[in-house]
This record gives C-alpha cells, structure tokens and sequence, in this order.
C-alpha cells in the first residue's frame, strides 16, 4: 500500500498517503459538532427513512414536497443516515471522504500529464486551500461536485495520452454524474476538458469533434437522465417539484436554479418566503460577509473569496505563462501544456461565471481550487525539471514574492488577524524568494522546496484556524463568526418543543410551517413530519387551499408556525390567520419573528368551504374519497405505506 508503482519516484505514494491523513483529520476533526446545514440536512434525513423520498428526493418525510434542487448529493448523505442512524458525523461523512478522494484523483490527473512531482504539489496545495477544508466539514452538494468533475479531468487526461474513445465518454459520464450534484454548475468544466482534448487529442481534427460530440451526446443523457425518468411518474404519484409552478424538474433546473441565478435577485432573495421577507439582518446569515459583496470583476480577488481561495492567484497565473512560454515550440500534443489549458480554461470559466452571479456563498468557490491546486503544481514540476536556469530560479522567486504580498493584501480588513503573523510573511517573503535565487541549500540540497514551504504559509495558517474555530462550508478564516449552541442542544430542544406540541395538539402531522425553511430544524431533529407550506420559499402551491382545509378538518394537522411581517397575501396563510387562534407570539430574542397558530381538531368546515370541495378529487387522496396531502395518506406506524 505505502510503495509506490514501478512508474513512480519512491516518495511519491508515501507523502500523497500522509497529505491525504492530514487532510482526512482536518475535514473530520470534531464532526460531531459540526454545523449542518438544516435545509440540506433535512432532506438527506427524510430521504433515508424511505426509499420512495429516496428516489424522489423528498424534502419532508411524507414526500409531500421536493428539495428545490436535484438530490445526487444528499443520495450520500441519506445512505449514511440509514447505515449509522442520525448522527452529525453520519452527515457530515460522505463530505470528509469525498474530499479525500478529490485530492487521491487530483494528484493522478495531474500526475498523467505532468509529472509526479507536480501531483504531489497539487495535492498539498488542494489539501491547504481554506475554502476545501471548511467545505469537507459540512454537509453542503459542492463536495461531490468537484470530486465528480476531477475525476471528468483524471478520464480526458488518459484520453489525452492514451487516444481511445472510451476514456472520453467516462469523462462525459462523470460531468454528466455531477449534475446530478450541482445542476448547470458542473456544465462549466466541459470548455476546459474540451479545450484540451481539441489541442492535444490523438488524430485529426475531424476525428477529435467527433469525439468530442459522442461524449457530449452521453454527458447530456446522463445529466437529464434522473429528471425524464422522474418527469413521466404522474404528478400525483410524487412530491410536488419545489422551486416551479408547474411541478417540472425541468423548470427548478433551468429557471429555478438557472436563468435566475443571473438574474437580479437583490440580496434578500436568499433570505424571502414569498411575501414574507423575514426579518434577519445580513449580519445574523450563516454566510453574512458573502450577502453584501455585489457581482463585479474583482469580486474574487478580495476580501472573504480573496481569502477562501485566492492566496495563490500570482502562482498559478505565472505557472500558466511559464508553461506556455516554455513549451511555445513542442508539438500539438505536449502533456505539459494541454494540462494548463485544462486547468486555465476550468479556472478562467469558473472565476467569471462566480464573479457574475448574482448570490454566492463561500464555499461555491471551492471548484475554482482544484485548477489553482493544478497549474500551480505544473509550474513547480517545470521549476524542479529547469532548476539549473537562472532565469527559471527567478520566475519562481517573483512567484513566491508576489503569492505572499498578495497574501498580505487579503490579510487586510479580516478579522482577528494576529500582527505576527503578517510579520512573519513578510519576512517568508523575502526569504522565499532569495532561497529561489539560490540553486541549492547546504549539503547540495535543492532550494525548491523550502521556497514553496514559504509561499504556503499564509494559505496554510487559514485553514488550521479554520478547523480550530469548527468552521464550516458558510464561514471563511478571518471573518466574524457568530456562537452557536452545539448542534446536540439546538435538537434536543426542537425535541422537546415538537413533544410538547403533540401533547396539547395531537395530530398525525404535529407542525405546519409556512415555507421549508421554517420546517427544516425541526424535521433535522426529529425526523418528523412537518408539513411545509409553499416549498422553501413559500411559493409553490403545494399543498393548495382545498387540501390545506380539508387537513384541518380531519384533524391530521393543527398546529402552525407562521411568519407575522409584512402581511402575506398568499390565500393558505390568510385563512390559517382567520380560522385559527394564535396561542403563542415570538420571542424579542428570535431574529426571524413567528408565531404558532393552533386550529380546531377534527372541525366541521364552513358551509361555503364544503360546496366549493365537493366532489373534488386532489392528488393524494385517501381511499375514502376525502382529499388529503400526501403527508395525511402517510402512516407513521407503517414507515410510509399508504393507508
């Protein structure tokens, strides 16, 4: 296990071995601790109590709704949920392995094209990134995104040199395996895997778009495989679709969770539910610095994204240039620079694509890492092989010189940054750059490395801090971040307060929550199910009116937390506020400002209400011809068999 392949130096799957150790204690160190994020965590547990929110990807456990995305991550989640029983660790899992799997196939696909030593650095260099390892600490879909899209990378490397069409069509498979994850995301990494192939393919040209169209062809039907399988079930045989008004997949992807990502969305969307904006100030959101940074060309170059994943920009740019300009006379197929245009073109895509969205989180800018992580380890592989050039010895010395000045510059703004620290990268700045001058350390022991060490302090320091301070996917080092109880206590008392809801109200569906949002905690802690009105945002109608009132009136729910301000005009939460007694206001020290609403159990419904029913038939009806959600056909006691 510890030797390396006959291929390969003596030290190369030893030290790869002990970065992805290092690597693996880092993403779960404390996991049990944790923060999970309540929507996504929500889901993957009522996904693993039933095979059927399995396939569909439900959001609560009666299905009676989807997740507002496609659920090929949280399929990971929910197979570990239903392996170990709900842990945060059980969660938070599929996350630490995926992350150390990136790092083993990073180092491979780089090592195809260019060398041992340059998938040894960028595996150290992946492994010391701030932005991956608070990404492996939690439960958020980036993760196996980026996994699914290097191992695309690793399949066009072997094509690149072996010339054989199947390793392509994997690659197509695997871009096509990670929509599943992320959606259009993972579409972004086809112009660098096909800018490669295009240059450095084996065969004529008209031979390489060929290829190029085959595995195109295949990394469609796999991407929308799962959606046209889902899409023929009949509508009433499955949750509603969140996120639509017409119940299609096809619009959550590509409206949803497409077109309206460019769009201007302003900076409450991430925090509305329809025609309540709940009033939680930017300061109090998970990712709070990332809210108010505003789409521009220099958004990843500062601040918080500067600081997720940005220390090494003047290394990999000049790792670029180097191999291009020293490879400007080899042939078409030269591994070396088909690697930098991969990485380039997947680093290029990315970094406009995230500079032009109108919302982003901290950690979606962990896919821009492993193409950092890349052409970094090429230009150093380059160095290693030239390190009898002066003129290499000085690239490499500007190289460190910058990477750490612009370090420094990050620095600025942050947060409990401490003053020795930008002392110490000043001076590793300049001693990383004069040790590149010189050809060899004492004992004739090449300089290379100790200069590289230099430029990857401050890039090193984050990401121990950020598993110091137990930060996750929505935090960035240096950034202020708010206490939160521990996640065992948050459940224990969403526990208690759904068991006291049950002993004065009972009913098959103890809660009602206007919007998934409001409905995640509480299904995260008990794994029960919490009827959530109108999807994540509030907006989708599901359940409608009829069904809503029909519920009531059997009694199967009677309790529900509803949003006070501004005034709603959506029809279901007008007639919750009219028909039923609040019985509880909200807390001053809540941020978002509810109250609980409790109808009659089992009452009669209004004369007016009955004609307008009569006779109607919803989706989900029970066998007795009474309408009812798919949460009210649900039998507890029988684990989602239908009455």
């Amino acid at each position: 296990m510890w030797r390396s392949p006959g291929d390969q130096p003596a030290w190369a799957r030893p030290s790869l071995l002990i970065v992805a150790l290092v690597a693996g204690i880092a993403y779960a160190w404390h996991s049990n601790s944790a923060y999970v994020e309540p929507f996504y965590g929500a889901a993957a547990r009522s996904m693993s109590s039933s095979w059927r929110d399995f396939v569909f990807g439900a959001f609560d456990p009666a299905g009676t709704v989807t997740v507002d995305k496609l659920p090929g991550a949280l399929w990971l989640q929910a197979l570990s949920l239903r392996a170990f029983g709900f842990h945060v660790w059980a969660v938070v899992l599929p996350q630490v392995l995926e992350g150390l799997v990136t790092i083993l196939v990073l180092y491979r696909a780089v090592r195809r094209l260019a060398g041992p030593v340059a998938g040894i650095t960028a595996a150290v260099v992946l492994a010391l990134t701030p932005v991956t390892v608070a990404l492996n600490r939690g439960n958020v879909s980036d993760s196996l995104l980026i996994l699914l899209t290097v191992l695309a990378a690793d399949a066009v490397s072997a094509a690149l040199l072996k010339g054989r069409l199947r390793w392509l069509l994997l690659a197509g498979a695997w871009v096509g395996l990670a929509f599943q994850a992320k959606m259009l995301q993972a579409w972004l990494v086809l112009p660098g895997l096909a800018g490669a192939y295009l240059l450095a393919g084996a065969g004529p040209l008209r031979r390489r778009l060929a290829h190029l169209s085959l595995a195109g062809l295949l990394t469609l039907v796999v991407s929308l495989s799962w959606m046209s399988a889902v899409s023929l079930v009949p509508a009433h045989d499955r949750p509603f679709v969140d996120g639509t008004r017409n119940d299609s997949l096809f619009s959550q992807v590509f409206s949803y969770n497409g077109v309206s990502r460019l769009g201007n969305v302003g900076l409450e969307a991430p925090i509305q539910a329809a025609g309540f904006i709940v009033r939680l100030s930017v300061d109090e959101l998970p990712d709070a610095g990332a809210a108010r940074i505003r789409p521009s060309w220099h958004r990843l170059l500062a601040g918080l994204f500067g600081r997720d994943v940005g220390w090494l920009y003047p290394a990999a740019l000049i790792s670029l240039i180097g191999v291009l300009a020293t490879l400007r006379g080899a042939g078409r197929r030269a591994p070396e620079r088909a690697c930098v245009v991969l990485w380039g073109l997947w680093l290029l895509v990315l970094f406009v694509f995230f500079s032009k969205g109108v919302y982003l989180n901290s950690y979606y800018v962990a896919a821009i890492s492993p193409a950092i992580a890349a052409l970094c380890g090429t230009g150093v592989a380059l160095a290693a092989r030239r390190w009898q050039d002066r003129r290499t010895r000085a690239w490499v010395a500007v190289a460190v010189l910058t990477s750490v000045a612009y370090g420094i510059y990050l620095l600025r703004g942050a947060s409990g940054v401490p003053a020795w620290l930008i002392a110490l990268a000043a001076c590793l700045a300049v001693a990383g750059s004069l040790l590149a001058l010189r050809r060899t350390l004492p004992h004739g022991v090449s300089s290379l490395p100790a200069a590289i060490a230099c430029a990857l302090l401050l890039p090193a320091v984050a990401s121990a801090l950020v598993v110091k301070d137990g930060l996750g996917p929505f935090n960035a080092p240096y950034e202020p971040t708010h206490a939160a109880q521990a996640p065992q206590l948050q459940y224990a008392r969403a526990r208690a307060a759904l068991a006291r809801l049950s002993r004065e109200a009972p009913a098959p569906i103890v809660l009602g929550t206007y919007s998934s949002m409001l409905a995640a905690p509480y299904i995260l802690a008990s794994g029960r199910e919490i009827l959530p009105i109108g999807g994540f945002r509030g907006s989708i109608p599901a359940p409608t009116l009829a069904q809503l009132q029909h519920d009531v009136a059997a009694g199967r729910v009677r309790s529900f937390l509803i949003p006070l301000s501004p005034a709603s005009s959506d029809p279901r939460i007008l007639w919750i506020l009219s028909s039923c007694q609040r019985v509880g206001g909200p807390s001053p020290r809540d941020p978002i400002r509810v109250a609980l609403y409790r109808c009659a159990g089992a009452a009669r419904l209004s004369a007016s209400t009955a004609r307008r029913s009569r006779g109607r038939q919803v989706p989900g009806s029970g066998s007795q011809g009474v309408p009812c959600l798919p949460a009210a056909c649900w039998d507890p006691a029988r684990r989602g068999r239908r009455r």
